[in-house]
């Protein structure tokens, strides 16, 4: 399940939380239920914004890897298709 961070602009707080992707948090008591966290002096009603979304991370040695250890594409292969995912 993706991670994503919300801003309350009401109080300066960013605060993460996990959820589908279909889900759509827009209020503080929203987000303060969903959190576990109190909701303090902010009004629940308070509007929050998605400010950053967490996506897996990829590590070299599990691209194209087969049971026996070996690359299914080919190490070269491997390799090539992990770096022209990054941005240097």
């Amino acid at each position: 399940m993706p991670t994503y961070d919300y801003l309350c602009a009401a109080n300066g707080r960013t605060v993460e939380v996990q959820h589908r992707m279909s889900e759509e948090i827009t209020t503080w008591g929203e987000l303060c239920q969903r959190a576990g966290v109190a909701p303090d002096d902010t009004p629940a009603d308070a509007p929050v914004a998605k400010t950053f979304t967490r996506a897996g991370v990829l590590q070299s040695n599990n691209l194209g890897s087969n049971s026996s250890g070996g690359s299914a594409f080919g190490a070269s292969t491997t390799t090539r298709a992990y770096h022209s995912t990054k941005n240097f």
